[in-house]
């Protein structure tokens, strides 16, 4: 028998139908020396299902949704020789006991950075020039029985040499700050070592603590992992710290922001505004976020370009193949 490969969601191919006969269940990759079995797109797998689902197979493209830990590894049982994370983030993974297994954990680095680094400027654009509260305004009708409210209404913050703040210098981080140059911002980053890819032309950066950065920044936008030290490291005490005219972007895990404390400095207009691609408790959204109209909200879709989620196909699907046949996986991980 073949290795097989588990494929926990639908992934969309290059070179497939746009539009296939079934989109919640197009047909799974070939991939050449495996049997691939793959789970609809919808619904999403309940826990109960996914550990039945895994269930014998040799290696296993997860979702960013999907806890792999010692019960998913025990389900999939011993002959198991990979997990490959369907994102650039695996904190969804237990490290230490896919270590424990011998399981080789891999993720897709790169093609996410474009799509995301769009995406935050998305909800950073959208923020600041009340992009979706004007879209409400005109389709409830008010536009035209109010008119528009020229020259002292709609007005949003300009962008033009003000200060972004990154924190968390990777690959995302710095295509963001490179978005920045367009628009005549400023740049400081925070990260736990220099970066002078940061601090060299064409972003002539400064890395500042974390704290200065908050204090002066116009934008404060997270490109952060989720780990112990980065979980809610946008509390309440570091919302305080920000300029009132402040908008902050979140496109990298939701648990880096703490949601009720953004939510209270949303409503107290403690802080201009905020867009979310990813939430505390995905896919729950606090409740109090949902009645605000300056914050900015998306289904954490940060990497949905078609391009590049079908190179996280392509990638995802060579880090299996890698495995199962016996080779170096290219993007191992931990």
């Amino acid at each position: 028998m073949p290795p097989l490969i588990a494929i926990t969601r639908a992934i969309p191919l290059r070179g497939a139908a746009d539009a296939p006969s079934d989109p919640a269940a197009p047909p799974p990759p070939v991939i050449r020396g495996a049997s691939v079995r793959m789970a609809p797109a919808l619904p999403q797998l309940s826990r109960a299902q996914l550990l039945e689902f895994v269930r014998g197979a040799d290696a296993v493209v997860s979702m960013f949704h999907d806890r792999v830990d010692a019960e998913f590894l025990a389900a999939a049982g011993p002959q198991l020789k990979g997990v490959c994370n369907f994102a650039v983030g695996f904190d969804n993974i237990d490290l230490g006991a896919c270590r424990e297994r011998g399981v080789i954990v891999t993720n897709t680095p790169d093609a996410v950075t474009e799509g995301t680094a769009n995406m935050s400027w998305a909800l950073l654009l959208a923020a600041a020039r009340r992009l979706c509260e004007g879209d409400r305004f005109v389709r409830s009708g008010r536009f035209e029985h109010e008119g528009n409210t020229f020259p002292t209404g709609w007005l949003g913050r300009h962008l033009t040499g003000q200060v972004l703040h990154i924190v968390g210098a990777g690959r995302i981080g710095r295509a963001v700050a490179l978005r920045a140059q367009a628009f005549g911002m400023r740049v400081v980053y925070t990260a736990r070592s220099r970066h002078l890819d940061f601090e060299q032309a064409p972003i002539a950066a400064r890395r500042v603590e974390l704290e200065e950065g908050l204090r002066m920044a116009d934008v404060v936008s997270i490109h952060t992992p989720l780990t112990p030290e980065t979980r809610h490291l946008i509390s309440a005490a570091r919302l305080a710290m920000m300029k009132p005219e402040a908008i902050l972007i979140n496109t990298s895990r939701g648990p880096t922001v703490d949601e009720a404390a953004l939510a209270a400095a949303l409503r107290s207009r403690r802080i201009w505004a905020a867009g979310l691609d990813v939430f505390e408790h995905e896919p729950r959204v606090h409740p109090d976020l949902l009645t605000l109209d300056n914050v900015v909200l998306t289904p954490h879709i940060g990497s949905g370009e078609r391009h590049w989620r079908e190179e996280m196909s392509r990638i995802a699907c060579e880090n299996a193949a890698a495995i199962v046949s016996g080779r170096p996986a290219p993007n191992a991980v931990g």
